[in-house]
C-alpha cells in the first residue's frame, strides 16, 4: 500500500512540473509621434501667453488703480507705435516733470484722451500749473496747454501691440470675456494635470503586469 502511494504522489508531482509556464507579454509602451509634442508646445505657449495678457492688461491694472490705453497713433513713436498698450498710474500734478509721458483729457471730464510728452511746465505765482506736451514723433507741440484738471495720469508701462488685444476686451465686453478665458484657462489646465497623473499611473500599471 505505501508504494502504490508514494508512487501515485510521484506521478502527481511529475505532472505538475511538466506543465509549461506562461509568461505575460508586456504591452508594449505607446510611442507619442512629434505631432504630440507640438501640440503640447503650442497649448502650453498659448497658455502662458493669455496667462500674461490677463496679468498686463487687467489684473495689474486693476490692483494698482491703473488704467490700460491702447496707442492709436503714430505720434509717440518710434517708442510706443500704434497698437502699444500704455498703462497708466495716477498722479498728482505737482509730481509731473518734464519728460514724463502723459495721458490727459482733450477736454476735460470728456473721454477723448491723448497720450503725450511732457516739453514744459508753466507754474506762475499763485496760478493754475499748466503742461505743454508734444508727441515724441511730432514736428510742433501740442496746440492748447493742459490743465491739472485734465491730466489722468502718467506712462507706468507699456507693452507692444498688446493695446490691440485691450481693444477688442474693452468696456462691457471685458466683463463677458475675462469670466471666460479665466475659466477655460483653469479649466485647460486641470485637464492636462489630470491627464498626466492618469497617463503615469496607467504606465505604472504596464510596468507592474510586464514584471508579473
Amino acid at each position: 500500500m505505501s508504494a502504490i502511494a508514494s508512487t501515485t504522489a510521484s506521478a502527481g508531482l511529475g505532472d505538475l512540473a511538466s506543465k509549461p509556464t506562461r509568461a505575460v507579454a508586456a504591452k508594449p509602451e505607446k510611442r507619442r509621434g512629434p505631432l504630440h509634442y507640438v501640440g503640447v508646445t503650442i497649448s502650453a505657449a498659448l497658455l502662458l501667453f493669455v496667462a500674461i495678457v490677463a496679468l498686463l492688461v487687467v489684473a495689474i491694472p486693476a490692483a494698482t488703480g491703473s488704467t490700460p490705453y491702447t496707442v492709436l497713433t503714430s505720434s509717440m513713436e518710434p517708442k510706443y507705435p500704434a497698437g502699444t498698450l500704455v498703462v497708466i498710474k495716477p498722479v498728482a500734478a505737482e509730481n509731473v516733470q518734464v519728460g514724463d509721458v502723459i495721458t490727459y483729457q482733450l477736454h476735460s471730464g470728456e473721454p477723448e484722451v491723448v497720450t503725450h510728452r511732457v516739453i514744459a511746465i508753466d507754474n506762475p505765482i499763485g496760478g493754475e500749473r499748466t503742461f505743454t506736451t508734444k508727441g515724441d514723433n511730432n514736428d510742433i507741440a501740442d496746440a492748447a496747454p493742459v490743465r491739472e484738471v485734465q491730466v489722468r495720469g502718467e506712462l507706468w508701462y507699456a507693452v507692444p501691440l498688446i493695446g490691440w488685444v485691450n481693444n477688442v476686451i474693452n468696456g462691457g465686453t471685458r466683463a463677458v470675456i475675462i469670466p471666460i478665458a479665466a475659466v477655460v484657462l483653469f479649466g485647460y489646465a486641470g485637464w492636462m494635470f489630470v491627464g498626466s497623473v492618469l497617463d503615469r499611473r496607467r504606465r505604472r500599471r504596464e510596468a507592474q503586469a510586464g514584471q508579473a
